[in-house]
C-alpha cells in the first residue's frame, strides 16, 4: 500500500471542516480548522497537524487503542476512518 502525503490528508481534512463526524460509540461532532489545529466542538481539546500525522502513520487503524497516546484518540479515529477523509487509501 502506498502511503498518501500528510497534506493530502490534511487538505481533506480542512475541507471536510463543519461536516458532521461519529465517534464509536455514536458521539457526534465537528470542527473548525484554525491554522495547524482541528477545533473539536464536544470537548475543550484540539488536534494539532502533527499529532494528525502521527495517527497517520498507524493507519489502517483497527480500534482506538492504537491512538491512545495521542491527543482525542476517538475523535482521531473517528477521523481518519471516515470514507470522506481516508477515500480508498487505507
Amino acid at each position: 500500500m502506498q502511503r498518501v502525503s500528510l497534506d493530502e490528508v490534511w487538505n481533506r481534512v480542512v475541507a471536510r471542516a463543519g461536516e458532521t463526524f461519529t465517534q464509536v460509540r455514536g458521539g457526534e461532532f465537528t470542527y473548525e480548522v484554525d491554522s495547524n489545529l482541528l477545533h473539536l466542538d464536544r470537548t475543550n481539546q484540539a488536534i494539532s497537524r502533527s499529532q494528525l500525522g502521527e495517527a497517520l502513520e498507524l493507519v489502517p487503524l483497527k480500534s482506538t487503542t492504537v491512538v491512545q497516546h495521542l491527543r482525542a484518540p476517538s475523535y482521531l479515529y473517528a477521523i481518519l476512518t471516515d470514507t470522506r477523509i481516508r477515500e480508498d487509501d487505507w
